[in-house]
């Protein structure tokens, strides 16, 4: 890329951690030489979190819109009123209308083309709901946004990648939603981002289990069988290579996770719960959009807000993985444009990737 991306930031909910993390990574002078931020949010808001966390050697250089925005600077483009009220640590309706109003600016220049990538800070899913924001949460909005077919939920960090087949829906629920050919779907979805959003031209994929040791073939539940496995075979015959299905617990446990580009897991909890315990400042990122969202792997943090305890790391690693995954995608258009130089690339970095078989005595998938 010839230029710096313009990644937008959305302020999330205006009374929680988000505008901590947000200035505390602008305030990471490295960053500016990746890209120019820009945050949809609020002077007043901005100021008041300043004053609160006593950080007196930073301010925002507030813009009139897009098309002004500096380099080198951490813009902020003004979305709300001055008489927006800030609570800290308190969920309140100014703060989901604030967090809404934020996230659809952010939006409008996005569909524009006037953003390369967007980073989102963390919003309050109830609180949001009763200002009347009508998903359950930023993916299924964005989704449908963007008309998107299908979207699958990625953690991403620098060891693991893991996709979530099913996303924020109850537990319950999981069993009834699953299916072989929702399954095919967010295999295909990953296996396709990790091309051309992460550089890895044949991903290597472990597909977990949902029920404990897998279903013990067929004695702890039948979905492996039934369902599982033939959306494992359906994928391979699209020459996706994926792998399993595999006991979640063994698999994490015995370190089996580091011989694979990507591990799709059944829910929510199920894939999140081991990822953030191997990777606490992780990335949030939405594959299949056809624009670049990340956003940090936790919450609104109300508990904390206003006392300075917050750790940047995982939202500062949003804004470099969105830069990155930029990044490649452009490298993946110049590529995809030439195939002499995608066939030479495709045959010097597939050696790279081969992975051994699961070793005698470890968990082994049932196929």
């Amino acid at each position: 890329m010839s230029k710096k991306p313009i990644i937008g930031l959305t302020q999330g909910d205006i009374n929680g951690i988000g505008y901590e993390l947000i200035i505390k990574s602008l305030m990471h002078p490295y960053l500016y030489e990746l890209c120019t931020p820009v945050l949809y949010g609020s002077p007043k808001v901005a100021a008041y979190h300043r004053k609160a966390l006593e950080i007196n050697n930073f301010s925002f250089v507030t813009i009139r819109d897009i098309d002004a925005v500096l380099p080198g600077k951490p813009n902020l483009i003004n979305v709300l009123d001055d008489n927006v009220r800030v609570e800290l640590g308190k969920p309140t309706l100014d703060s989901g209308q604030a967090a809404i109003r934020s996230l659809d600016a952010a939006v409008d220049d996005l569909r524009m083309g006037k953003l390369d990538a967007l980073v989102t800070a963390p919003i309050s899913k109830k609180n949001v709901e009763e200002a009347g924001f009508a998903y359950p949460g930023h993916t299924e909005y964005f989704q449908n946004r963007f008309n998107a077919k299908e979207t699958i939920m990625v953690m991403v960090s620098d060891v693991v990648r893991v996709g979530i087949v099913t996303g924020h829906i109850p537990l319950k629920e999981v069993p009834k939603v699953i299916t072989t050919d929702l399954i095919l779907s967010k295999l295909e979805i990953f296996n396709k981002s990790m091309i051309q959003d992460f550089g890895i031209v044949r991903p290597h994929i472990a597909v977990l289990g949902m029920n404990p040791h897998a279903g013990e073939q067929g004695m702890l539940g039948t979905e492996e069988i039934e369902i599982i496995v033939p959306a494992i075979n359906r994928a391979r015959e699209q020459g996706i290579i994926a792998v399993g299905p595999f006991p979640a617990d063994g698999f994490f446990g015995a370190g089996n996770f580091s011989k694979f580009d990507g591990i799709l897991a059944m829910y929510h909890d199920q894939g999140l719960i081991p990822f953030k315990t191997i990777e606490p400042s992780g990335v949030n990122y939405t594959a299949g959009l056809s624009f670049v969202r990340t956003s940090p792997a936790h919450g609104t943090a109300f508990d904390i807000t206003g006392k300075n305890l917050g750790n940047e790391a995982s939202f500062l690693n949003a804004i470099y993985t969105a830069v990155e995954i930029v990044k490649n995608r452009s490298v993946y258009r110049e590529i995809s444009a030439n195939p002499l130089q995608k066939q030479s690339l495709g045959q010097e970095v597939t050696e790279d990737l081969y992975i051994d078989q699961i070793a005698p005595g470890e968990e082994e998938p049932i196929l």
